[in-house]
């Protein structure tokens, strides 16, 4: 089996380009973020602070977290129920890395995306997969881009779907995650040793996904 792991930060456009890519090699797209965004949403729903150490933990044996694919593109299903529409929102985002900082949540879906990539060719993105998750992936991308342009995609996102939120909410929203992902004592987000820096700052969709889709072919 064949693994690409791309990290980088939040609105970088990983899982946009991912998704394109792996479809045009024939892999399996796993977004690890939108595991860790299901938590986030559990705790929401529970009315506990994300960042409650304690509390989240407690959580984790109400649980079961699962992905789905459905012609190639991924569900996440909590304790049954289709989530993947709503975990979309800035708040399970900030409660999302909020819960990839305890240890117990990453190591209570680290099998589960290890498990995955021993059994299928994957196309995986998170914060920390070229780093910790899957260290001896094939290619590893640190998929970067200003938090001005990410800001501008993620605003545009949002707002296409009916979301109403201000350019500056978000680009302090993904300023913050920035700091949080970046400096948290486990597996923060960082560029692995072998992997390749990809800046898409300034780029339309299809150039940062053209872009990547050569180097992977190139590597592969």
């Amino acid at each position: 089996m064949t693994a690409i792991a791309i990290d980088g930060p939040a609105g970088a456009g990983k899982s946009t380009i991912a998704k394109k890519v792996s479809f045009e090699l024939g892999f399996i797209y796993v977004d690890t973020g939108a595991l860790y965004r299901a938590i986030g949403y559990f705790a929401l729903s529970k009315k506990i602070d994300s960042s409650d150490t304690v509390k989240v933990i407690n959580l984790l044996e109400k649980i079961k977290v699962e992905l789905a694919f459905v012609d190639g593109t991924q569900r996440v299903l909590l304790n049954n129920e289709d989530i993947s529409d709503k975990i979309r929102t800035p708040e399970v985002s900030m409660a999302a890395s909020a819960v990839s900082a305890i240890p117990a949540v990453r190591d209570f879906l680290f099998d589960l995306q290890r498990n995955i990539a021993k059994t299928n060719n994957v196309i995986m993105d998170g914060r920390d997969i070229g780093t910790v998750v899957l260290p001896d992936a094939k290619i590893k991308i640190f998929l970067t881009a200003s938090a001005e342009d990410r800001a501008n995609r993620r605003y545009k996102e949002l707002t296409e779907k009916g979301q109403t939120v201000s350019y500056d909410d978000v680009l302090e929203d993904i300023k913050t995650r920035d700091y949080n992902d970046s400096n948290r004592p486990i597996a923060p987000l960082k560029p692995a040793p072998d992997s390749i820096l990809v800046d898409t700052s300034g780029f339309t969709l299809e150039q940062a996904i053209n872009h990547l889709t050569s180097i992977i072919k190139n590597k592969l």
